[in-house]
């Protein structure tokens, strides 16, 4: 799993999860002069804790595995993603019918009282965290600013010396990278050509010469074969190797030796 491919939306669902978990344990319900009464949280309460709790932490659980996750498994058609946002949203309703309604699993609580019980601050902590995830889920995919990255991409490093590894990147540890030729400096994109007196001449007749590189944005990484489905993803912060040129597209090898087909080659950064 990625993390580094989970967004600011994500950040917000795993918030409104946490919050949902610690009203669990406050009180459901709120009786006038009845302060030496024990109250009963969501975990004496079996629809309650089945509907909200469970239904809203589970379906967190889903969003983000499946955000994490270079391809998300599907169950009858729908990816994990889809049954995560329908859950938060049964949750967002349940807990809405609760707050309504908090005498239906009340039993004796507050017999021989005028009124009946009201919502607890826990019932009302459980609804403002279901509705937080479920507007969260809903809108992730909609909102520019909740689908950028949740933990930012360092900054390029400084400039390293000929023939060197990028430093806190991909490579096999205590082995030499070999040398292919010139480094151009870091942030230079992809593509761009070397300014005067800055590193190595390429070899004549345009031969592809491998070098380090990292992406900008979470990028799928596909077979080399053409298959439609991706083999893994590319976090940035993390140094690849592109050792081909495939088209417009390179072929890049992976932490654990897998090599496949980065398409989208915008703005890739080379060490």
């Amino acid at each position: 799993m990625n993390i580094r491919s989970l967004t600011r939306g994500d950040g917000v669902v795993i918030g409104a999860a946490v919050l949902l978990f610690i009203a669990s344990f406050l009180d459901i319900f709120s009786v006038d002069g009845a302060d030496g009464i024990d109250m009963p949280n969501a975990w004496g309460s079996g629809p309650l804790l089945m509907s909200v709790v469970l239904a809203g932490i589970i379906g967190a659980a889903l969003i983000v595995v499946a955000r994490g996750l270079p391809q998300a498994p599907k169950v009858a058609g729908l990816d994990l993603g889809q049954f995560g946002v329908a859950l938060a949203v049964f949750a967002a309703w349940s807990a809405l019918g609760n707050i309504f309604d908090p005498a239906g699993g009340a039993n004796n609580v507050g017999a021989g009282s005028s009124s009946g019980p009201d919502a607890g601050i826990g019932l009302i902590l459980a609804l403002i965290a279901a509705l937080v995830l479920a507007g969260a889920a809903i809108a992730t995919p909609l909102v520019p600013a909740l689908q950028a990255a949740l933990i930012p991409a360092p900054k390029p490093q400084a400039t390293q010396p000929y023939g060197a590894q990028p430093p806190g990147g991909y490579g096999y540890p205590g082995a030499q990278q070999p040398q292919y030729g010139g480094q151009p400096q870091p942030g230079q994109p992809y593509g761009a050509q070397p300014q005067p007196g800055q590193g190595q001449p390429q070899p004549a007749g345009g031969e592809f010469s491998p070098f380090w590189f990292a992406v900008p944005v979470p990028r799928p990484l596909f077979a080399e074969d053409g298959s439609p489905t991706p083999i893994a993803e590319l976090a940035p912060g993390t140094w690849y190797l592109a050792v081909e040129q495939r088209g417009p597209g390179l072929v890049a090898q992976t932490q654990d030796g897998r090599r496949g087909v980065l398409q989208d080659t915008s703005g890739i950064q080379r060490g």
